[in-house]
């Protein structure tokens, strides 16, 4: 059987039965592993698929080699959750159980998704989140929020619409409101506050933050 991807074993992630096989290679790297681990496998990938095994902030390292060495377009990515928690999955409907998410992963065909990118060279694959937090946000050209907000989480937009989902929450003691806009970018000015995507912590506290669609789009293996 010809060898279908290359499979990414994320940190201490690796499931007992991703173990090279007839189907699929498998290369052990860090935790979101950077350039000197991800490009060598990215260059001899060939028409195999690359799989991720790992966290969303894995994933994450990953697609942003395969933003900058200019892969996207023809890579396609596959997923395997070593957290069942995975926003991503829960984002696409991918499965969490490692034995199923690989066989979608190898088998399943690729569809093109939103791959949302922010000002400060990063992506976001699936939840980006800051708060609380007190300013003046955008989607587009629509207020999303003036003021003060529990929280701001952005995802890609599942349906593929303009490119992001920006979801407003607001917390009382007994009542939860969540107010959403689609939008093709989210621009933030506000006092300092912690930015997180995918898990990721920014190093610093941002007074201003955008997350935007990518021109291009990500390869996710996510339909049977």
């Amino acid at each position: 059987m010809k060898v279908r991807g290359i499979v990414l074993a994320c940190g201490n992630a690796q499931s007992p039965m991703i173990t090279d096989g007839d189907r699929f290679a498998v290369r052990q790297v860090a935790a979101r592993p950077g350039k000197a681990e991800v490009d060598p496998v990215v260059a001899e990938l060939g028409d195999k698929r690359l799989v991720v095994h790992g966290t969303d902030a894995d994933l994450n390292a990953v697609v942003l080699r395969l933003l900058r060495t200019e892969r996207l377009a023809d890579v396609p990515v596959g997923f395997v959750p070593a957290d069942p928690r995975s926003e991503v999955a829960r984002l696409w409907g991918l499965p969490t159980d490692p034995g199923r998410a690989l066989d979608l992963a190898l088998s399943g065909d690729a569809d093109r998704v939103p791959l949302i990118r922010d000002d400060v060279g990063g992506v976001l694959v699936g939840l980006g989140s800051l708060g609380p937090v007190r300013g003046v946000g955008y989607g587009d050209d629509t207020v999303v929020l003036r003021g003060q907000a529990t929280r701001l989480e952005v995802t890609p937009d599942p349906e593929s619409g303009l490119g992001l989902l920006v979801h407003v929450i607001n917390k009382r003691l007994f009542t939860r409101k969540v107010t959403t806009t689609s939008a093709r970018a989210f621009q933030l000015g506000c006092l300092p506050v912690q930015v997180n995507s995918d898990g990721i912590a920014h190093p610093r506290p941002m007074g201003k933050w955008t997350w935007y669609r990518h021109t291009e789009e990500l390869r996710l293996v996510r339909g049977l």
